[in-house]
């Protein structure tokens, strides 16, 4: 299973292409666009959101809401284009309008601007901009729809925005009302403590990041592979979430905390009573590369959004003197929008992993292969 995306920030559309799903699959377009609006919510989020309104439209692939298991390939489009046409059309436009080349610590302006040969950073940021993780929203939502038609349900939820930390651990049951609160954070006493620092950020121009956890519940033992370093599961997850803008860290289960404590805190000892099992989690639902059946538990660490209002030093590539780095529209933090995005890379990750092992042409033949399994 493959995604495919293109498309540019202010450009005409985001647009993506699905290869390998199923035929048979059936496609709720109304969860897509809900998990589209969630990618949009959450308290800190920037003037950019109240234009943009994502909804998904289904291209090819798809007929009377069943897959053909033929290519799918939809198309997000931005409604700021409007707004930008003048400056971006590929049919021709003015290139000195908008021209960025005060460089922004912290984004992918400075060196991709040396990697293309470019004297204008807008023909960097605007692919690099985390407004492509749109089109993984949908492809994700997709992936999900096959995840769960196979009883495997994903979700996860804000641990920390910033220096607010919440220590509790909660039961999977009780993730999904995270999406009805600000922050997505579960603690309302320090979800209010977040929200205030992010007013004082604001006030200071300045931004925060954080830390997500996503989990994942049903999914039997043996995806992934213990016998080839690129096939581990783990791997394959770790480096779906780092692909997202602004992950600068990744743990499974205790993560950093295993390194800390004596092995025999750390390894979940296993039981048997008609089938195998364990009484903790600490690796995370997956060992030696292979989910082993539990819970998989990954959280991720969200970077400060490095588009600073208040601008940090930096050169200007025009002449290469010192200068304050330009300002784009942005965001005090987009925690919420990281949590949702980080649900949709794992769900496609997974469900590639998961069909690469089962393989099938149609849904009926991946349902009765995974069933088929203990």
């Amino acid at each position: 299973m493959k995604l495919t995306t293109a498309g540019e920030s202010h450009g005409k559309a985001l647009i993506g292409i699905i290869e390998g799903l199923p035929s048979n699959l059936k496609i709720d377009v109304e969860e897509i666009n809900h998990y589209l609006v969630l990618r949009q919510s959450g308290y800190g989020r920037g003037g950019r959101q109240k234009i943009e309104k994502d909804t998904v439209e289904i291209i090819s692939g798809v007929r009377n809401l069943l897959t053909l298991g033929s290519p799918l390939s939809f198309a997000v489009q931005n409604k700021d284009y409007e707004n930008w046409r003048e400056v971006i059309a590929p049919e021709g436009c003015d290139i000195q309008q908008r021209r960025l080349t005060k460089v922004r610590p912290g984004h992918a302006d400075l060196t991709g601007v040396l990697k293309y040969d470019q004297t204008d950073a807008r023909n960097i940021l605007e692919r690099a901009s985390a407004r492509e993780t749109a089109a993984r929203v949908v492809g994700g939502s997709i992936a999900r729809q096959y995840l769960k038609a196979l009883g495997v349900e994903i979700s996860g939820y804000v641990k920390s925005v910033g220096n607010i930390v919440d220590p509790h651990i909660y039961a999977f049951e009780r993730l999904s009302k995270a999406k009805t609160h600000s922050l997505f954070m579960l603690d309302s006493e320090k979800e209010r403590e977040a929200e205030k620092l992010l007013d004082k950020l604001k006030a200071d121009g300045d931004t925060a990041g954080g830390i997500i956890e996503i989990r994942v519940k049903g999914l039997k033992s043996g995806f992934g592979s213990c016998m080839q370093y690129s096939t581990k599961l783990d791997a394959i997850l770790c480096g779906a979430i780092m692909s997202v803008q602004a992950i600068k860290g990744v743990e499974v289960g205790l993560g950093f905390e295993a390194a800390k404590l004596e092995g025999s805190k750390v390894h979940d000892e296993i039981y048997y009573d008609g089938s195998y099992f364990r009484k903790t989690n600490n690796a995370g639902g997956i060992e030696g590369g292979m989910s082993n059946g539990e819970e998989i538990v990954l959280r991720a660490a969200m970077k400060p959004i490095p588009t600073l209002m208040k601008g940090l030093n930096t050169v200007d590539i025009s002449n290469n003197q010192p200068t304050k780095a330009a300002g784009e529209r942005s965001d005090v933090a987009a925690v919420c929008a990281a949590e949702i995005i980080l649900e949709s890379v794992v769900a496609f990750a997974l469900a590639d992993v998961v069909s690469q092992r089962l393989g099938g042409d149609n849904m009926g033949e991946v349902l009765e292969r995974y069933r088929a399994l203990r």
